[in-house]
């Protein structure tokens, strides 16, 4: 099974590298070492305001994007946010501002579900853009880690689509990858289908290397990597910003 799995992943990786624009992206799976869990998350833009971001870590371990150069923002709302946060032993990881909507739902005692009913697609008409969104609860027996993606039905903004998939275990050196694009075209065609498997490393540099090589030189604009480990939580973040 693990040659399978294997195969698989290193197939999508060659897609995902051929894919000029996947949008913004969210992987979550187990080291290879099976010992933490790994959330990379990257973003891409085709826009000036879009590529005029970076990702910036600040003290208690939340990273937020913000503008490159303040002089050249133009519309802030839907590219600023938290796209990484993290509540008690919950770890959450999304591609807007959904991460406080599901941060202040855990905090108050409610469900990774149950915050995101409350949302839909981003309001970016024609593209509708997708929330992508990702956790992983160490104190959530049950399941390993969660995805999320909201869309309309294609293209029909009166319908919402919620899609959540629930992994009760990881599979050590893989992780499931979510975006928010099938590829580039005007209006963006949304992500199709389940998660696709991809490789992990043991190494965050190395995993974070090889996302970054692996998108669009002219599109990618950010991406982190963080691990959490299973056994006391401890977290480890890097970050890649586009110079």
């Amino acid at each position: 099974m693990t040659i399978s799995w294997n195969s698989a992943a290193e197939a999508n990786a060659v897609r995902l590298h051929a894919n000029p624009y996947p949008g913004r992206g969210i992987i979550i799976g187990l080291t290879p070492d099976g010992t933490r869990y790994m959330q990379v998350y990257w973003i891409m833009g085709r826009s000036e305001n879009s590529r005029n971001r970076v990702f910036v870590q600040e003290p208690n371990g939340f990273v937020r994007t913000e503008a490159r150069d303040p002089a050249k923002l133009i519309d802030p709302s839907l590219i600023i946010y938290y796209p990484v946060r993290h509540v008690n032993q919950a770890h959450i990881v999304t591609n807007g501002d959904q991460t406080d909507t599901i941060y202040e739902t855990l905090k108050a005692g409610g469900t990774f579900e149950q915050a995101l009913a409350t949302r839909t697609w981003e309001p970016d008409a024609p593209n509708y853009t997708p929330r992508i969104s990702g956790l992983v609860d160490l104190d959530d027996r049950s399941c390993a880690y969660k995805l999320s993606i909201l869309k309309t039905n294609n293209g029909d903004a009166s319908q919402t689509m919620r899609h959540y998939f629930h992994y009760e275990q990881g599979i050590p050196g893989f992780g499931h990858c979510i975006h928010t694009y099938a590829g580039d075209g005007n209006p963006l065609p949304s992500f199709q289908g389940e998660p696709v498997m991809l490789p992990l490393f043991d190494d965050v540099a190395q995993a974070g290397a090889f996302y970054w090589n692996r998108l669009d030189t002219e599109n990618k604009v950010a991406l982190l990597v963080k691990t959490i480990s299973r056994q006391d939580g401890r977290t480890e973040l890097r970050i890649w910003n586009k110079a």
